[in-house]
């Protein structure tokens, strides 16, 4: 089984391919969904409901709706803000393209910003300049934490006044500062802080935000009919959340601790991204040494919509020169020495 490969600390084979990402699954993890097997309560049921409840109390939270991915929550949460066709919703271009899929979902019009330049993060300052190019203003905005690097939501907040904020804290769950935006998504995908395998929740301190979207994640046996979706969350796919959530501070840690092994100590570090001159080549030199790098941003959402590079300088730049080394909790320490030597040879 993959997903159950060498722990931190214990040696690894030093010939074997590093990958970019793999979940940590141990043992309790594997009984807790077996528990669920057994029990013949595979759909959404008891599991989800209790997953629900310890998501929302370690985000401070008063409740959340488990849905089935990280996309359908962003979906839901514009639905349940109220955003409607022709709305505009900002995002930075910067970011994988579960925004703009969301977005457009609910037939709103992207409206794109500019990266900062302390990090990979939306530019407040670029969000604030966007309010005089806008004749029907902003529906919501919504704000990624980049890479587990937070993002000030209080500029943001000062950039867009009243406007609703989706936090999307997908990269930056297990960070006791995360949780400030109106609505919060997250999402368990297999490579994220924490898995599910597939899933995601929307949390919010407004329990009408929830009670819509829990109405929203499921078409069946209504009273009226409008738009819903088949957008649940198993009890398998709970169970394993619950048996993950009780490890999140340890994988936080290790994270923290991996970053500062690799020369920049980061509060919650769900990736660790390195500027570089060459990137194609730095890429192909991690490549040959059997370690997966990769470009964190597959692409910008600029490029998707055909915009032209030079309107978003620092989105642009950071295509260019950002580079992903693999970084998480399920790397061992033969693993981590192979990646700070290749580290000090690639950029001596």
């Amino acid at each position: 089984m993959d997903d159950a490969d060498p722990r931190p600390g214990q040696q690894g084979n030093a010939n074997s391919i590093i990958p970019h990402s793999r979940p940590f699954i141990d043992e309790e993890d594997v009984r807790s969904v077996a528990d669920v097997v057994r029990s013949g309560n595979l759909a959404q049921g008891e599991r989800v409901e209790a997953f629900e409840r310890s998501v929302a109390r370690f985000l401070h939270q008063k409740g959340g709706a488990a849905v089935s991915s990280g996309t359908a929550g962003l979906h839901l949460a514009l639905q349940a803000l109220g955003v409607h066709e022709g709305d505009a919703v900002a995002m930075p271009s910067y970011v994988c393209s579960a925004l703009l899929h969301a977005t457009e979902s609910v037939g709103a019009r992207p409206v794109l910003v500019d990266g900062s330049d302390e990090g990979y993060n939306l530019d407040p300052e670029d969000l604030e300049r966007l309010g005089g190019r806008l004749p029907r203003g902003l529906a919501a905005v919504i704000v990624p934490h980049a890479f587990g690097s937070l993002c000030d939501i209080s500029k943001v907040r000062d950039a867009v006044g009243d406007v609703p904020v989706v936090e999307d804290c997908a990269q930056a769950i297990g960070d006791p500062v995360v949780g400030l935006g109106d609505v919060i998504v997250c999402s368990f995908y297999a490579t994220k802080m924490m898995t599910t395998g597939e899933g995601g929740m929307v949390l919010s301190r407004d329990d009408g935000v929830i009670d819509r979207i829990r109405d929203m994640r499921d078409y069946d046996m209504k009273p009226d009919h409008r738009a819903r979706f088949n957008y649940k969350m198993t009890d398998l796919q709970a169970a394993l959340g619950l048996s993950q959530l009780k490890k999140l501070p340890k994988f936080v840690d290790r994270r923290r601790e991996l970053s500062r092994l690799y020369g920049r100590e980061q509060r919650t570090c769900y990736r660790y991204v390195l500027p570089t001159s060459d990137l194609e080549s730095a890429l192909n030199r991690f490549e040959r040494k059997g370690i997966h790098a990769r470009r964190p941003v597959y692409a910008p959402l600029h490029q998707y919509l055909g915009l032209p590079d030079s309107d978003f300088p620092k989105t642009s730049r950071a295509m260019r020169t950002a580079l992903s080394i693999p970084l998480y909790p399920a790397l061992t320490d033969a693993d981590v020495t192979r990646i700070r030597n290749a580290m000090r040879e690639i950029f001596p």
